[in-house]
């Protein structure tokens, strides 16, 4: 059961050490929010924003959370959405639907770094500048095209 049911949110630069219940914590500069468990069993919530965890709107009133918060490793076992600072409570969810969720979020983890690794040595390829034998310089290959020639 949900007790909360608005998040007055707060842009911050670093989170607070005591979390006041019904109030996110935004530190964008930490790419995370944090809030107590809209429940009321006052567990701290870690969203951090990735490409595979949470994504935050803000649209200048009011931020949303996507996707839901589903909070199965405490007792509570809450779950609910946070959209345009209100709380809603979404279904609970079955021990079979929380470890279906726990590998695809695995997969996607997996796939999304090893791609993101492989850019990165694309990048990192493509900034070293190519230095190869003498030989294959401009005019050293001019030379051999004209020798063949004569």
């Amino acid at each position: 059961m949900i007790r909360h049911t608005r998040l007055e949110h707060r842009f911050v630069q670093h989170i607070p050490d005591v979390i006041s219940p019904g109030v996110l914590y935004i530190s964008m500069e930490y790419r995370t929010a944090v809030h107590s468990c809209c429940c009321g069993c006052g567990e701290e919530i870690v969203t951090p924003f990735t490409p595979t965890d949470w994504k935050m709107t803000f649209d200048g009133e009011t931020v949303s959370l996507h996707p839901s918060i589903g909070n199965w490793s405490l007792d509570c076992r809450s779950h609910y959405v946070v959209k345009r600072d209100r709380i809603i409570e979404a279904c609970p969810w079955s021990d079979t639907e929380i470890e279906a969720e726990h590998r695809r979020n695995q997969v996607a983890k997996a796939r999304y770094y090893r791609v993101a690794a492989s850019r990165k040595a694309v990048i990192d390829i493509k900034s070293q500048p190519y230095i190869g034998p003498a030989s294959n310089g401009f005019w050293q290959r001019l030379q051999r095209w004209v020798r063949g020639k004569l």
